[in-house]
């Protein structure tokens, strides 16, 4: 079947963004091949930039932790024991002492000296936890996290979203996964099991957002009644602010709506909250919905200037999911935690059950404690997350665990926001390059973050070639048409933006994966499209 078919493209707009991505690429791969054209790939957002001093640090504990084992025994063949804590401290000090030389050995002399001196680590409890950790030796202990991990997470979570002049950020529980994904399921799994929300229940998706966010409240598990808070909204200049305005987000007051997901800043199209409809959110939990239970993925928080969480505006409701994997090229390491306040709704929600509902959960959590009660939302979560009988082999891998806690320390360490910079300044030269290639002009604004963008191909018909060829173009294609022409004629990938709850004939680019110069040649391309069906439309009034 022709792909540029009406048929085919149609049978194609119901299937995910992301599975539709696969064809887009197979096409896009045989056109570069039939043709002198470069196959670019601005369909997922995996970073092309690693955090490499991180890295060294780890390979360079890693380099003494084999060595601790060494000492303890060596056999024949490779065999050696498990690292012991008698003296650790110091035998780590002396390792560090002699590799200051390299950025990866400064980097772990002060994530040391961080944990010690300023959180009061003790020195050989570290060195042990480091050295087992990085060796994974041992089931992680504790489960939800090990002690070091959460104690150098918090305060990197309270400097990067917005708890600047908390400290340490110890009113925090976090529980480490393996990346975003596996803390959206976790998180919705615990809601459900508790009874805090139930299959049927009305919960509201802030949109546009991430695909499995829509997809997965449809599941029959769950079959939630969705509503959805939109920032599609075109203003009256004809151009999209991506911002929710007071009656959309007005919907969460009603206390039927149990539950809220939002993605901030926002994927796509790349734009934080802005300070009114966070205030907007505070007045409508604090006044209207007390019980609303907010998920916000704040993968993209870093890429922000003075970004703000609701986990620190509006603590008490809010489940908080932040990954690794975008800031620091790290996808593959599977690095992110839920974070949850120490006194939150989650844990009066499920103490105020009827008494049947906690009968049920009294005999699914009671082979871990006596007192079920008293078992926190979060610590539920982990047990869930093995099913309750495998809980004691949950949690994140320990060199994970370790990984993790060298690139809070990168951040922490970098009192100057050196490699903050570099990331913003590296993202929105790459998201100017498009957009000035386009030809379409953009309005500066605070709130764009740039590490993805939505072209919502309607409004710039419009603004381009008037109403009357707007109003021609649906008559004449199908809206993911757009994103099949540039990968069979282009040889180019992007996602269609319909599959994010965006408008119908918007794309979605990531400004992370290509080089600048490639985000020249995808915006010059976007244009071709929109000028040749307008050529189509011309010759059509003949």
């Amino acid at each position: 079947m022709d792909p540029l078919s009406r048929e085919y493209e149609k049978s194609l707009s119901s299937m995910s963004p992301f599975e539709i991505k696969n064809k887009l690429i197979a096409l896009a791969q045989d056109d570069t091949r039939k043709s002198t054209a470069t196959f670019l790939n601005a369909g997922r957002g995996n970073p092309n930039w690693i955090a490499y001093d991180a890295r060294e640090a780890f390979f360079l504990l890693g380099a003494w932790a084999v060595a601790e084992c060494k000492r303890v025994y060596t056999d024949s063949p490779g065999i050696a024991g498990i690292p012991s804590r008698a003296g650790i401290a110091s035998r780590l000090e002396k390792f560090l002492a002699d590799n200051r030389d390299s950025e990866g050995g400064r980097l772990l002399e002060g994530a040391y000296r961080y944990l010690v001196d300023k959180l009061g680590a003790d020195p050989d409890e570290l060195a042990h936890e480091w050295a087992e950790g990085i060796i994974g030796d041992q089931y992680p202990t504790p489960p939800r996290i090990l002690k070091y991990t959460e104690a150098i997470i918090q305060p990197y979570l309270a400097q990067e979203l917005g708890n600047r002049d908390a400290g340490e950020g110890r009113e925090l529980d976090l529980f480490a996964t393996e990346g975003g994904t596996a803390a959206m399921c976790y998180t919705f799994d615990t809601l459900q099991t508790n009874h805090l929300v139930k299959k049927g229940d009305r919960i509201a998706l802030m949109a546009p957002l991430f695909t499995p966010y829509i997809e997965i409240p449809e599941l029959d598990r769950f079959g939630f009644d969705v509503v959805t808070i939109s920032a599609n909204k075109v203003e009256a200049d004809g151009y999209h602010y991506w911002q929710y305005p007071d009656s959309e987000l007005d919907k969460l007051r009603d206390p039927s709506v149990k539950l809220v997901c939002m993605i901030n800043p926002s994927n796509p199209p790349s734009y934080r909250l802005s300070d009114h409809d966070l205030e907007v959110l505070i007045d409508i939990v604090r006044k209207d919905n007390p019980n609303l239970i907010v998920v916000s993925d704040e993968v993209y928080a870093t890429f922000a200037d003075k970004f703000d969480s609701l986990l620190y505006r509006l603590p008490q409701n809010t489940i908080c999911v932040y990954s690794f994997s975008k800031y620091f090229g790290a996808t593959g390491w599977r690095l992110a935690v839920v974070a949850t306040a120490k006194k939150n709704i989650f844990d009066r929600m499920i103490a105020e059950l009827p008494q049947d509902k906690k009968d049920d959960l009294a005999r699914r959590y009671g082979s871990l404690t006596l007192d079920v009660e008293s078992l926190r939302f979060i610590d539920r979560m982990v047990a869930d997350s093995r099913d309750v009988a495998l809980n004691h082999t949950a949690g994140l891998s320990t060199p994970q665990q370790i990984m993790m806690s060298l690139f809070a320390a990168k951040c922490l360490l970098d009192t100057s926001d050196t490699y903050k910079q570099k990331m913003q300044a590296m993202i929105h030269e790459r998201w100017n390059a498009l957009w000035k290639n386009t030809g379409f002009t953009i309005i500066p604004d605070k709130l764009r973050v740039g590490y993805y963008s939505e072209i919502d191909m309607m409004v710039w018909a419009k603004k381009f070639y008037g109403d009357e060829f707007a109003a021609w173009l649906p008559t004449a294609h199908e809206p993911l048409d757009v994103t099949m022409r540039l990968a069979v004629e282009k040889g180019i990938v992007v996602l269609n933006g319909s599959g994010f709850d965006a408008p119908e004939w918007s794309i979605r680019t990531s400004e992370a994966n290509l080089n600048r110069d490639d985000y020249e040649i995808i915006g010059t391309k976007v244009r071709q499209i929109l000028e040749e069906y307008h050529q189509e439309y011309l010759a059509s009034k003949k």
